[in-house]
């Protein structure tokens, strides 16, 4: 058998496999604290959950369009007016398979082979992937704790090439938990003006935020919003993970025509039961269960970063939202994958090296599990340190 070379060219999800991996060790009886995983511990609303039941039993179980039904895009549009100041249409809104799927769609659609995609670095694991499957090339943007991970207009100036095609933003960010302000994000746009570069902004995080405003990249100037497409789910934000909700908006109507399309032939639309339940949280009915989430990762915030900045060779800064840590461990080892394979092996704590989210020297850690865990787990991180030689 011979693979498509498109399939060959493709690295697993280290993250999924990471967390695959401690599952496993757990399973053979060995007491493993996994930090590696990217979803809230907490259950679905109640709510959410009665919606489901009510909606099976009033016989929800049939086809629907493919960009999702009128009552759950009616329910996004409000949602996405309410929350982020982004007026779209229904019309203008599609359902996917999660969020990873919403930016599998669009960079789909848009990228053809040669066509370059900004990604500031450090980045989610599948941005890279998605791009290489597509033919496209990731052109990275480098950044440091002098920024707080995030780009500045400048880089993004010189990053720029005829060949540019789009630019993919995620914020809070997922290793770091960087969160770009209005003006940040104002000037970046202003880079952009005069250019044909579309913008994926994917805000899967936006309501796990501590201290700080979170603002939608397309909510900040007209010309923004023309050139975004806004991306968004129920996984994170809804602890909705395993439900696969998401979805995307954006006004340039060929691009939803295209993806609309492009799913037609795959998926087709996103189950039934998942679009009636997600209604009820897009609607703010669940945000009261979503605030007392938010303040938990915000006191799990708190003592991983004082617990690992106590920990000699290990240092962390502050994250504005998600629910991750990515800790510097250049001192201790500069090989991220050395590093956390022996943590996993000798430590029993799961994490995530940073290698993977194209930033070696670091890992990240998710706080998305409870307080005893995170102790328990940091006393092991800071054991393992005191006794590692290269």
């Amino acid at each position: 058998m011979v693979l498509a070379k498109r399939t060959q060219t493709l690295s697993e999800s280290l993250t999924i496999a990471i967390s695959s991996k401690a599952k496993e060790m757990k399973a053979a009886g060995i007491d493993v604290i996994s930090l590696s995983a990217g979803e809230p511990d907490f259950d679905t609303p109640v709510i959410i959950k009665n919606a489901v039941k009510e909606a099976l039993d009033k016989g929800c179980n049939k086809y629907t369009p493919v960009p999702g039904t009128p009552d759950v895009l009616k329910a996004i549009a409000t949602k996405l007016k309410r929350d982020n100041n982004l007026n779209y249409e229904p019309s203008q809104i599609i359902t996917n398979v999660g969020a990873k799927h919403s930016l599998f769609n669009v960079f789909q659609a848009l990228i053809d082979e040669g066509d370059e995609v900004i990604i500031p670095a450090p980045y989610w694991v599948s941005y890279l992937e998605i791009v290489k499957l597509c033919g496209g090339v990731p052109v990275f943007i480098q950044t440091d704790e002098s920024t707080n991970f995030k780009i500045t207009p400048e880089r993004l100036k010189k990053a720029i090439t005829k060949r540019t095609k789009m630019f993919s933003i995620n914020h809070p960010t997922n290793p770091t938990g960087a969160l770009y302000s209005r003006e940040e994000i104002a000037a970046i746009g202003e880079i952009l003006k005069d250019t044909d570069i579309v913008v994926a902004s994917d805000e899967i995080y936006e309501k796990i935020v501590f201290d700080k405003e979170f603002v939608s990249v397309g909510s900040v100037s007209e010309d923004l919003f023309k050139r975004t497409v806004t991306i968004n789910g129920l996984s994170k934000c809804g602890a909705m993970p395993g439900w696969r909700f998401g979805y995307m908006a954006s006004p340039m109507n060929e691009l939803n025509a295209a993806v609309k399309k492009l799913q037609s032939q795959s998926t087709s639309n996103i189950s039934s039961i998942v679009q009636a339940g997600a209604i009820l949280s897009l609607l703010g009915q669940t945000d009261a269960d979503i605030e007392m989430m938010r303040k938990e990762f915000q006191r799990r915030r708190d003592l991983a970063v004082t617990m690992i900045n106590n920990i000699d060779g290990l240092s962390v800064s502050s994250p504005d939202g998600a629910f991750y840590l990515f800790v510097n461990c250049k001192r201790v080892d500069s090989d991220s994958m050395r590093f956390c394979d022996r943590l996993l092996q000798y430590g029993k704590v799961a994490t995530v090296p940073g290698v993977g989210f194209g930033m070696d020297g670091y890992f990240r850690l998710s706080f998305a599990t409870d307080i005893e865990s995170i102790k328990k787990a940091i006393k092991r991180i800071g054991e393992f340190v005191k006794g590692y030689k290269i």
